[in-house]
């Protein structure tokens, strides 16, 4: 299971790099995206994945789910969507001062 997930986040991981390094600015925010995916899911791994931990106190359970990875998590979705959300509007912006979605601000050579 720890393999799988640590190969699904350098996936996302490379993923993300590569749409970061691409000139148009809506790969860029795409890319950012994933990276932030990987990181969600980076530190909800860092909690040991175990299928059979309950996350509330039920009787004589052995061992629980440690809650902290679950509620960084959910601040990071939080502010992983407003980051996107004032990113797509900065590329928005960007793309109708300039009249392209080029980083640069140039169409480039192709």
């Amino acid at each position: 299971m720890e393999l799988l997930v640590s190969a699904g986040i350098g996936v996302l991981v490379a993923a993300g790099t590569w749409l970061l390094l691409r000139e148009r600015s809506f790969s860029v925010v795409l890319g950012l995206t994933l990276l932030s995916y990987a990181a969600n899911l980076m530190i909800f791994a860092s909690g040991r994945l175990a299928a059979d931990a309950p996350p509330l106190v039920l009787g004589e359970a052995e061992r629980l789910a440690d809650p902290l990875p679950q509620a960084l998590v959910l601040t990071a979705i939080v502010i992983s969507f407003g980051t996107t959300a004032f990113l797509v509007a900065l590329a928005l912006r960007a793309s109708a001062e300039t009249g392209g979605d080029h980083v640069d601000g140039g169409e480039g050579e192709r």
